[in-house]
């Protein structure tokens, strides 16, 4: 297993922000043990997540 660092963002026009959301966006570059808003963007209505994934690559 490896870790990584990463960065998403979410856009809030198309979905609320919830955990879920949250998770289920990092899920997709493996297992998030950590996460963190660091961002909120009113103008563009988008989030930004950075996070700790783990991953079997």
């Amino acid at each position: 297993m490896t870790t990584h660092f990463i960065e998403a963002e979410i856009d809030l026009q198309e979905t609320p922000l919830t955990v879920k959301q949250v998770e289920e966006t990092l899920q997709q570059q493996g297992e998030p043990l950590r996460w963190a808003i660091t961002e909120v963007d009113k103008e563009k209505e988008t989030a930004k997540v950075e996070a700790i994934v783990t991953s079997k690559q």
